[in-house]
């Protein structure tokens, strides 16, 4: 069954149901039609014989010639169970059996029987001290009957063939879009992922599964897109400090050199090695938190003395570029998080403010409305209009950071994590400076 297409199969239910539904109603026809056959017949039985009663009653019951003009063909007068006068049809035995008598003195009898050759439908009725009984052939009802079942069994057959064929080809129109779907997405490649299914204009179940094709077909575009952009960043910020790391190193084995020099060539290659490093973590934090399996063990925090530790890991570079560093006591205010990765979401927007802002760097800590707010705000100008909307993205930069060499995933990272504890991250100018923060249920 797997095996067969969906419109026969369609099909084949659709004739299974209407054989079931013809049968049904052939059925009941054949004995609807019985039913009034058989109800005719007796209400003209009845009628013949109450007519035969008044002639037994007038005559004595021994009209035999009366009876046989009658024109009755099966027609009899019984007093005591023997024959008082009878037609030549009905013959010298009563139709009635000794039962059946009994009965019909009491009241009017419909009983069959079978006289010689001839199927008879009776009727017999008290006519005291009488019971008449009259017969009616049921050859005719059984003719009608028989022209009937040959009718439903040659019409039958016929309608549910031709049944079958209208619900095959309304089967086969209605699944060619899905066909035509079909060989669309088989067509559909990776370089390709502009394309879009065909969809019917109807509103039904196949259209709105095109369009819920579409819509999927486009947010897999736009995974493709970033995959794409995210590796070519990727290489070429990974470019950079190899390129700087094997000069480094093929200067220093060419020719000679002091070791003042040699010194610096390992310097720089081991700064540039620090940086390949860290920028493979970051990658390493953003393909979990793509595959939703970035791991965060959650603890109760005090948001104060997070704050505190990260400024601290930065009061010496701050005291350098003279840039106040003021984290606040925040009392009272309590993060579930993971700590090692709240401090380094907290850490690179610390870096990002030192990097790229101006004045005093201020980091707060509030909780509403079930969530904690960790901010950290500076005094310099603020993000760029343009770039404000696009600052979790990875690897955008503004052009200042391009200048400074940034790899445009401090941000995300920090988003990243965020996401990872159920929150969110959010920026915005302020007059002056910049406020970034990341927001966590708590």
């Amino acid at each position: 069954m797997r095996r067969i297409p969906l419109r026969l199969k369609l099909t084949l239910a659709f004739t299974g149901v209407m054989a079931i539904l013809l049968a049904a109603a052939g059925i009941a026809l054949s004995l609807l039609v019985a039913e009034n056959l058989d109800s005719t017949i007796d209400d003209g039985l009845e009628a013949r014989a109450g007519d035969q009663a008044a002639v037994a009653i007038a005559t004595g019951g021994t009209g035999n010639v009366r009876l046989e003009r009658s024109g009755e063909a099966f027609a009899q007068v019984l007093r005591e169970g023997r024959l008082t006068a009878t037609t030549v049809g009905a013959g010298e035995t009563p139709l009635l059996s000794p039962a059946q008598l009994r009965e019909a003195s009491r009241r009017p009898l419909i009983a069959e029987r079978r006289v010689r050759t001839t199927q008879l439908r009776m009727y017999a009725r008290p006519a005291a001290p009488f019971v008449v009984v009259v017969g009616e052939p049921l050859a005719q009802r059984e003719k009608a009957l028989d022209s009937l079942r040959a009718l439903l069994l040659i019409g039958g057959p016929l309608a549910l063939l031709i049944a079958s064929l209208v619900g095959y080809t309304l089967a086969a129109a209605a699944l060619r879009p899905v066909e035509r779907m079909r060989r669309r997405a088989a067509a559909v490649s990776a370089a390709e992922t502009g394309e879009r299914l065909p969809v019917p204009l109807a509103n039904d179940e196949i259209g709105r599964l095109g369009r819920t094709l579409n819509e999927m077909l486009s947010r897999l575009e736009a995974a493709f897109s970033r995959e794409r952009a995210f590796v070519s960043d990727a290489s070429h910020e990974l470019r950079t400090p190899l390129a700087i790391l094997r000069t480094e190193l093929e200067l220093a084995l060419r020719g000679e050199h002091t070791r003042i020099e040699l010194e610096e060539a390992l310097r720089s290659a081991a700064e540039e090695t620090e940086r390949l490093s860290n920028l493979a973590e970051d990658l390493l934090v953003i393909a979990r938190s793509d595959q939703g399996r970035l791991p965060v063990r959650i603890e109760d925090l005090a948001a104060g003395e997070v704050l505190a530790r990260v400024a601290g890991r930065f009061q010496t570079r701050a005291r350098v570029e003279g840039r106040p560093l003021r984290p606040d006591p925040s009392p009272g205010v309590i993060v579930r998080a993971d700590p090692a990765r709240l401090e380094q979401a907290l850490a690179n927007l610390v870096d990002n403010a030192l990097s790229y802002g101006e004045g005093a760097v201020e980091l707060s800590a509030t909780a509403s409305n079930g969530t904690v707010e960790i901010h950290v705000r500076d005094q310099g100008h603020g993000f760029p209009p343009a770039f404000l909307p696009r600052a979790f993205e990875r690897f955008t930069r503004a052009d200042e950071a391009r200048t400074r060499g940034g790899t445009g995933l401090g941000l995300a990272i920090a988003s990243a994590i965020a996401a990872a504890h159920g929150g969110s991250a959010h920026a915005e100018n302020l007059e002056p400076g910049a406020d970034v923060w990341i927001a966590i249920p708590s």
